[in-house]
């Protein structure tokens, strides 16, 4: 029997976190990952690993977990056995490889030994032509141990003629097309990384005498560790004892940063390029206000990523913000439905709706983006089932119309509601009195913007306008989308 739609399934899945410890005290570098893994998990839950080096023992240590980091990385079961002052850690959601199902073998830091030494690598994002380069490298021989397109960085470093290991990464990825943050290390140095576009993004920290890379500010947070900036678009960082090197190893290219990070990937109390990512999705449901403003009772976020918008919604239009769907959060991806009847229970597992706040009440229900919509309808009956005499949805993104190829979990583009209906067909289709979208140039405006730049977009947001700025080469090879669709 199918499994129940879930308000998980019904989201843009995020891609993956990656995290990386180098100069701690000696023994603490993996405890320091885990804690970083652990605030970085939005990004990914299906399975972790850490990959560790003790300068004492000479050796570098792994550990590969399916399942939380709370659950699997604790003193006891992991990291003790993870010593070394230079540690990196990475949060699994397959967006490549086997999807929804994760085995050891598929699960990051990729470790292997090349001439000049160990090397392990985490990576978030996606390789939009793993497809073409995994298929020639097996032609010359390589033989492929996981299905992760990290893999293929691993093959072409090894067939590098360069002596030094950063430089053999360098050489790898010029070969390879699409959104990556890297974090790699060797027995001494730990290697930060950004394609040329920027799309996914990779900041520097610092902890005492540690630096840190993170996928976001809010895994600083967690130790206690100073943010030092974002790494570049394109930028490479070596940090080792004499300090960090920085170079731009890759032509330039203009910054085409993940809009979506702001709208739901990203933490909302992490920063972004300097910019507070709470703050921003608050101005994007200002925004939603000012361009699609309704008559109503209450303003209630479906829970928990559409609140900051909602409050902005509720502030700039003038009605009353209240929680009128609560979310309960011991209810995780793994929860067990032992029956027919408890699975079809679906979405309830999850959400309830407060009958106080909105029975007879004309409801504006804020969420951060619209997938395939089988959520949103269960959602719309229960405000309805508790008394809601109307029930709006605004929606804090333009309508999610394309698949997105760089690192995120995207259901094909024909179960995308939004690429087969019009908003009013949306609207009749889920059965609400209406139904609005924050517009590009308003999401741009929310960024800083002062709109969006047609020609020459400032951000990726090909989920929205189908314009992608890398060339997805296997979705075209595969026919899944057409050579026109990109830049």
């Amino acid at each position: 029997m199918a499994e129940a739609e879930t308000l998980h399934d019904d989201k843009l899945n995020e891609e993956c976190g990656i995290f990386g410890v180098h100069g701690a005290e000696a023994g603490d570098a993996a405890a320091l990952v885990a804690l970083g893994l652990h605030a970085l998990q939005h990004r990914g839950q299906e399975a972790a690993g850490i990959v560790s080096y003790d300068a004492e023992t000479g050796e570098f240590y792994n550990d590969r977990r399916i399942g939380l980091v709370r659950d699997t990385f604790t003193k006891q079961s992991a990291i003790d056995r993870l010593p070394g002052a230079l540690a990196i850690g990475h949060n699994r959601y397959s967006t490549a490889g086997a999807k929804g199902i994760t085995a050891l073998r598929d699960i990051q830091p990729i470790f292997a030994e090349f001439a000049p030494g160990g090397c392990a690598i985490a990576h978030n994002g996606n390789i939009t032509n793993a497809g073409q380069l995994r298929g020639d490298l097996v032609k010359r021989g390589s033989i492929f141990q996981s299905s992760s397109d990290t893999e293929c960085i691993v093959h072409l470093m090894a067939r590098s003629i360069q002596n030094k290991l950063p430089d053999r990464i360098t050489d790898a990825l010029r070969a390879v097309e699409g959104a990556f943050s890297i974090i790699a290390m060797t027995r001494s140095k730990m290697i930060g990384l950004r394609d040329p576009s920027g799309v996914r993004p990779l900041v520097l920290g610092r902890f005492g005498g540690a630096y840190i890379l993170s996928s976001e500010t809010c895994a600083l947070d967690i130790i206690g560790a100073e943010y030092v900036r974002d790494i570049e678009p394109g930028e490479m960082v070596v940090i080792g004892a004499e300090g960090i090197e920085s170079s731009r190893p890759f032509a330039p290219k203009p910054s085409r940063f993940c809009v979506f990070e702001y709208v739901y990937f990203s933490r909302p109390d992490s920063m972004i390029e300097g910019r507070s990512v709470y703050e921003t999705r608050r101005r994007i449901g200002e925004e939603l206000a000012r361009e699609n403003p309704i008559e109503a009772d209450v303003v209630c976020p479906v829970p928990d990523s559409g609140t900051p918008a909602a409050i902005g919604y509720a502030q700039e239009s003038g009605i009353p913000f209240a929680f009128g769907v609560i979310r309960n959060q011991y209810t995780g991806r793994t929860f067990i439905e032992p029956t027919d009847h408890i699975r079809n229970l679906g979405v309830k597992l999850k959400l309830n709706v407060n009958k106080a706040v909105v029975a007879g009440k004309r409801v504006v229900l804020v969420d951060d983006s619209l997938v395939r919509g089988t959520t949103s309808i269960k959602i719309m009956q229960m405000v309805r089932d508790a008394g809601a005499r109307e029930v709006h949805f605004r929606i804090a993104s333009p309508p999610t119309a394309w698949p997105c190829y760089y690192g995120v979990d995207t259901p094909n583009r024909e179960k995308l509601l939004a690429s087969r209906m019009t908003t009013e067909e949306m609207r009749d289709h889920l059965g609400l009195d209406s139904l609005a979208f924050t517009s590009l140039d308003g999401l741009y405006r929310a960024c800083g913007e002062t709109g969006r730049d047609a020609a020459r977009p400032q951000y990726c947001d090909a989920c929205f306008s189908g314009q992608y700025p890398l060339v997805p080469q296997d979705a075209i090879d595969s026919g899944e989308l057409s050579m026109d669709a990109a830049e």
